[in-house]
C-alpha cells in the first residue's frame, strides 16, 4: 500500500498502520488526516516489519489476523527492534486468550473492532503524547482466570478495564457496567495509594468466572489503610455534609473521586478486605 504525507504539515510523529482490510486502512487515514502526522500503511505483518527495520516510528497500529505474518507475531518480532513504537492492536477476535496475548507481547492498548472513532482518535493522541507505558504483565490467561501485575500509573485503568469487561461479554450490560465501574475504582484507589503512583511498583489483579459468580481480587504494594484514616474519601463524609470529602481533596490536591468504597458497596454484592486493608475481593453474584 502507498504511504502518505500530509501536505502543509510538519509530520512530528509518524504511524504505521498494518491491516489486511483496505476499507479498515481507509478509516484510520481519514480519522487522521488533521492530525499532522507521517502515515505509513502495509497490509500484513510482514510488509509492516520490513518497514519497521528502515524506519524509526512513533506509533504502531495493527490488526490480528493477516495473511503471511499476524499482527501478534509482528508484535513479538518487532519488540526486538531497538526503538520499537508502542502499539496499539485491533481486532475482531475478542477472546480472552488472543487479547490477553497481545498484552503479553506489550501492546499498549487492545482495541475491539469496530471501534468508536472518537474513542480511537483519543486512544491514539494520549499514545503519541505520552512516555510509553510500562508493559503489563500476564500471570494467567485462561477464559476463567486472568491474572496481571499492573503498574501503579493512572492510565493503567484505561489498558486493563477493556480487556477484563471481554470476559464477562455474554452479561446484562447493567452487570458488566455496575462491575466494572466498581472494580475501576478499587484499582486506581490501590494504584494510588498502595502504589504511591510509582510505575515501577505493581498491583496484582485476578480476576475469576465462576459458574455462578464473578470475583476480582486487588493486592496492593502498600502497607494498608484505616477506614477511620480516610478524610479524603466519601464513606467517611458526617452525615449533615455528604460533599465533604471534596473539600479535603481539593486541599490536598488530589484528583476528584474519593467516592470508590462508597460506590462500591453499592455495586457489587460482597466487598472483604484482608487485616492490612492492601488486599481487597470484590463479589458479584449471577443469578
Amino acid at each position: 500500500m502507498a504511504s502518505i504525507s500530509l501536505p502543509n504539515a510538519v509530520p512530528v510523529k509518524k504511524v504505521l498502520i498494518v491491516d489486511d482490510d483496505p476499507t479498515v486502512i481507509e478509516l484510520l487515514l481519514h480519522l487522521l488526516k488533521n492530525e499532522g502526522l507521517a502515515i505509513e500503511t502495509a497490509e500484513n505483518g510482514l510488509r509492516a516489519l520490513e518497514k519497521l527495520q528502515n524506519t524509526s516510528f512513533d506509533l504502531l497500529i495493527s490488526d490480528v489476523w493477516m495473511p503471511e505474518m499476524d499482527g501478534l507475531q509482528l508484535l513479538s518480532v518487532a519488540q526486538k527492534i531497538a526503538g520499537a513504537p508502542p502499539a496499539i492492536i485491533m481486532t475482531a477476535d475478542q477472546t480472552p486468550t488472543v487479547m490477553l496475548q497481545a498484552v503479553r507481547e506489550q501492546a499498549q492498548h487492545v482495541v475491539s473492532k469496530p471501534f468508536h472513532f472518537n474513542t480511537m482518535l483519543t486512544l491514539i493522541r494520549e499514545t503519541l503524547k505520552e512516555s510509553p507505558a510500562v508493559p503489563i504483565e500476564v500471570l494467567s490467561a485462561t477464559s476463567d482466570w486472568v491474572e496481571l501485575l499492573v503498574p501503579c500509573e493512572l492510565r493503567s485503568a484505561d489498558r486493563v478495564q477493556p480487556l477484563l469487561m471481554q470476559m464477562k461479554s455474554d452479561l446484562p450490560d447493567e452487570v458488566r457496567e455496575s462491575i466494572g465501574q466498581a472494580f475501576r475504582e478499587l484499582l486506581l484507589n490501590a494504584i494510588e495509594w498502595g502504589g504511591k503512583l510509582d510505575a515501577g511498583s505493581k498491583v496484582r489483579i485476578s480476576f475469576i468466572r465462576a459458574q455462578r459468580m464473578l470475583l476480582y481480587r486487588i493486592s496492593d504494594p502498600g502497607t494498608g489503610f484505616r477506614f477511620e484514616g480516610l478524610d479524603h474519601a466519601a464513606i467517611n463524609n458526617p452525615p449533615d455534609d455528604p460533599i465533604e470529602h471534596m473539600r479535603v481533596r481539593e486541599e490536598k490536591g488530589l484528583r476528584p473521586g474519593g467516592l470508590g468504597i462508597l460506590m462500591t458497596r453499592s455495586l457489587i454484592d460482597e466487598l472483604i478486605y484482608n487485616e492490612a486493608q492492601n488486599e481487597v475481593v470484590l463479589i458479584k453474584y449471577l443469578s
